[in-house]
């Protein structure tokens, strides 16, 4: 991770982390690694979710854009993943996304991808953040008709939903499906999409006023849909987060099926039909030992990368693999998508679904999960930055893995879009594991954040 780009992108709390200076420097970096890189005059897409502050950061990256003479096309309100999508269809430079993921309102951030439709490499990522250490100091800005002109684009919508409906390529007739939109930038384009592809739809979640995003619904709350799925005699339920990158589910019985589930039911049906790619899915280290036992029952390999969609993406694109995600939802079938898409992979998924003839109860009880505990403790950048270096809270932390004495994990980590430190532990005895976390949890809060 750079100074200020994360594994997502550049986040805070919008106007005091993430300020309009800051965007606008953005932009102006941005642009003047991409012209320097491309030879001419670039051309920009920006996309946002249904944040209150998503207008005035789009507003100030435009101004920083523009300033240094790239052209702005902005798509409105759409997905992270039509961004991605969008960038190459129309032979963009670079798009940019304005979201804070399954983040609180208050929180927003900037990502990028490039021309090819996937992020910025870090190197490209670092060359911005010396132009923005710099105060862009060293960039000349634009003058008369070399300044930046903006321009609406009114057609991304469409186009990205074709693009799904043909990528899913199936008949959901039949299926009476909940969908939370989680008051999101997926809403517009599920209410098209899902009853084209002939699902009967109940929609929740679609009435963004900029402050309701993700406030419970979507992804991080999925005990409404559960509920709602239950008492409303649904086949299933399917949940997105802000700009609906993430995919999570429930069955019929209200029980959620996380992105390991996904990601096992999705790559066992590609075997079957020779797509899935060297045989192999890729995963984080934060996937349940379930998942893994089970995908090795299924003569699927698993490869496993640091926490973070990017890290997964690279190790697919570098050994060709079709599949991969994490546990929180995000998917990538790299045979249709350049990053994760919520909504593509519920496409798929129901189409599964429908194809398979079977309740998703059933389809969710191919493996048995091992317990897992997650705990979130809040942590600002000097406290994570302190924790990184605590080598006696190290050793605790390598003790407590011990203690499990092979029937369990410990994993820690600071969050690279969040300011929280995740602790992980997972095993076969759910007291056990919750004493564990209890314990690191006390560990953490005496060494790093009662100082």
């Amino acid at each position: 991770m750079g100074k200020y780009f994360g594994t997502d992108g550049v986040r805070g709390v919008a106007g005091a982390d993430l300020t309009c200076e800051m965007a606008m420097k953005i932009g102006r970096g941005a642009a003047a690694v991409l012209t320097g890189s491309t030879g001419h005059r670039p051309r920009i897409l920006i996309g946002k979710d249904t944040r209150q502050s998503g207008d005035m950061l789009e507003a100030a990256l435009t101004a920083g854009l523009c300033s240094v003479g790239a052209d702005v096309e902005s798509l409105g309100v759409l997905p992270t993943p039509a961004v991605a999508y969008l960038v190459k269809k129309y032979n963009a430079d670079a798009g940019v996304v304005i979201s804070a993921s399954h983040n609180p309102m208050e929180f927003n951030g900037i990502k990028i991808f490039a021309g090819t439709g996937y992020k910025l490499p870090d190197d490209v990522e670092n060359e911005i953040e010396k132009h923005i250490d710099n105060d862009c100091a060293d960039i000349p800005l634009a003058t008369g008709a070399s300044v930046g002109r903006v321009s609406v684009r009114a057609d991304g919508l469409q186009d990205y939903v074709d693009h799904l409906y043909e990528s899913v390529n199936g008949d959901l007739s039949g299926l009476n499906v909940c969908i939370d939109c989680a008051n999101g930038a997926s809403a517009a384009v599920a209410q098209k999409l899902f009853p084209r592809l002939g699902a009967k739809c109940t929609f929740i979640g679609i009435t963004p006023d900029g402050a309701n995003i993700n406030k419970d619904v979507g992804s991080t709350h999925l005990d409404n849909l559960e509920k709602a799925v239950v008492e409303g005699g649904f086949d299933c339920g399917i949940a997105f987060d802000g700009d609906a990158d993430r995919c999570l589910a429930c069955d019929e019985l209200g029980h959620e099926i996380d992105g390991d589930k996904v990601i096992a039911l999705l790559a066992v049906s590609m075997k079957e039909k020779g797509r899935l790619d060297g045989d192999t899915a890729v995963v984080t280290v934060m996937s349940n030992l379930g998942f893994i036992k089970y995908m090795e029952s299924q003569g699927i390999h698993t490869e496993k990368t640091a926490v973070g969609d990017r890290y997964v993406l690279e190790n697919m694109r570098e050994n060709g693999y079709a599949i991969g995600g994490e546990q929180s939802g995000h998917v990538i079938l790299l045979h249709h998508a350049t990053t994760g898409d919520g909504e593509l992979t519920a496409g798929k998924l129901l189409k599964l679904l429908a194809e398979s003839g079977k309740k998703m109860s059933e389809l969710n009880s191919v493996y048995a999960q091992y317990p897992q505990v997650l705990v979130n403790v809040t942590a600002n950048a000097a406290q994570k930055a302190a924790y990184k270096e605590d080598e006696v809270l190290a050793g605790f932390i390598e003790n407590e893995q011990q203690k499990l004495m092979g029937m369990g994990r410990v994993l820690v980590r600071v969050s690279g879009t969040e300011p929280k430190i995740r602790v992980m532990v997972e095993g076969q005895d759910l007291e056990a594991i919750h004493r564990c976390a209890d314990r690191i949890v006390e560990k953490i809060n005496k060494r790093i954040l009662k100082q």
